[in-house]
């Protein structure tokens, strides 16, 4: 397993369309392997994440079964004549080998926080976006342990409400994404909703944790949802 970083060049025009666009970033991943690994099961994929940590300062994080090539990223959306390659790539296999049980670390994670709704009786269930904090952070912690995590929760003396600030996790940069999407049916819109989780875990099951690392966390994958990344706390 790899761990890939490119830093996108907001200045581009051409980095700025990838940047309005899941489906042509989606695509512009793929185009960094000879062969995508694929998507059925619950095996390692590709997985990206955009970290939009300013207006200057914007990440994508990859992680994959193959080392990728982001040559046609640092031609189109980089800074193509500079002395680096404009990416960095680590080989991620020895830290998910070392995750123990008990280990605590800080993490990010952005997702598609859904639920099934039944809007009239007799009718199926659909598939309905999380709106609002309460209920993301509900999503996930319905998740974890599953996940092989759970979340930390506050000492009480730290905690500011009675009730809702009980976890050492924060909810931010809600995106609401809609795009066209081409399939052997036709074209349809795509819509969902990605949040980006902040926050402090305790390693519960380390293989389930390395499945979750490796494969993702919950829906719409292919468009930059569901990779979680770790970090030591401070």
């Amino acid at each position: 397993m790899f761990l890939t970083r490119f830093r996108v060049n907001t200045a581009r025009r051409e980095a700025r369309q990838l940047l309005g666009s899941p489906r042509r970033l989606h695509g512009a991943v793929n185009m960094s392997f000879a062969e995508p690994p694929g998507r059925d099961g619950n095996g390692p994929r590709v997985l990206w994440r955009l970290d939009r940590n300013s207006r200057n300062e914007v990440l994508l994080y990859l992680v994959s079964p193959s080392r990728p090539d982001l040559t046609h990223l640092v031609e189109q959306a980089g800074w193509p004549t500079a002395d680096t390659p404009g990416w960095q790539t680590y080989e991620y296999g020895s830290f998910l080998d070392a995750l123990a049980e008990g280990g605590t670390w800080a993490f990010r994670l952005t997702a598609n926080p859904v639920h099934h709704v039944r809007f009239k009786d007799g009718q199926p269930t659909k598939r309905t976006a999380h709106r609002t904090p309460r209920h993301q952070i509900g999503w996930l912690l319905k998740k974890q342990e599953n996940a092989g995590f759970e979340i930390a929760e506050k000492p009480a003396e730290r905690r500011l409400l009675e009730a809702g600030d009980e976890y050492q996790l924060i909810v931010h940069d809600q995106r609401g994404l809609q795009f066209g999407k081409t399939e052997n049916s036709g074209r349809h819109d795509v819509t969902l909703t990605a949040v980006t989780f902040d926050g402090r875990l305790r390693v519960t099951d380390p293989d389930a944790l390395r499945r979750t690392l490796t494969s993702g966390l919950g829906k719409a994958k292919a468009y930059g949802c569901g990779l979680m990344t770790l970090a030591p706390v401070r």
